[in-house]
């Protein structure tokens, strides 16, 4: 089954609001999605889109309007789907080893969640533990980061952070004094930030771009 350009943006806009936001959107909200992703397609254009893939059996509708993807084997978007590799494991607890050159595998992700990131800078890790959950970021979910380059400003961002060989999945403050705090944020009270001298031996290994929790992701 082929489709246009248009339709194949629009179902993955669709996949990306249910991930995202863990509900199904309206059409006006389908819309106003976009919006906030820089396309600028009236409410009429994204339904007469919608009204296409209804007929073609990739969409349905409920009473209350609300949109929902119908899995179809006879349309496969392979174009729209890249590769990003898998880096052993990050904690969001006790440290577990992690080596850059170490590829546990490949996950498919479609280009339509990272609009606006070159997939060449993507990776992702698979998350341990619960010191992020306030961040969305659950036991066992993989985790997509772009890696950092060495050319923006930290401060205040989720990253996986390397330190002697160890990864670990934390929020990146500067405390002052060159010290550079490391902070949880979970429900689970035991958890603590680590606090690093800059010149200690620390990589930022990536930014935090989206977490893919693990109840979506079949391999």
């Amino acid at each position: 089954m082929k489709l246009t350009g248009k339709q194949q943006s629009i179902l993955e806009s669709i996949r990306e609001f249910v991930d995202q936001r863990r509900e199904n959107p309206t059409g006006y909200r389908l819309q106003k999605h976009l919006l906030d992703q820089g396309v600028g397609d009236s409410l009429k254009s994204v339904m007469q889109v919608v009204e296409a893939l209804e007929k073609k059996g990739l969409l349905k509708r409920d009473e209350k309007r609300k949109l929902y993807i119908v899995e179809n084997k006879n349309y496969a978007n392979f174009k729209n789907v890249f590769s990003v590799p898998l880096y052993g494991l990050a904690s969001c607890g006790e440290a577990l080893a992690y080596a850059e050159d170490n590829v546990d595998g490949y996950l498919q992700i479609s280009k339509s969640l990272f609009r606006k990131t070159e997939p060449a800078k993507l990776f992702a890790v698979k998350a341990l533990g619960d010191s992020m959950d306030k961040e969305k970021v659950n036991d066992g979910d993989y985790v997509v980061f772009e890696k950092y380059e060495n050319n923006g400003d930290l401060e205040g961002k989720v990253v996986v952070a390397v330190i002697n060989g160890m990864a670990t999945i934390k929020r990146f403050k500067k405390v002052g004094g060159g010290i550079i705090g490391l902070f949880p944020n979970s429900t689970n009270k035991s958890h603590q930030p680590i606090f690093i001298h800059e010149d200690d031996s620390i990589m930022i290994a990536g930014v935090f771009k989206k977490v893919l929790p693990v109840k979506y992701v079949s391999l």
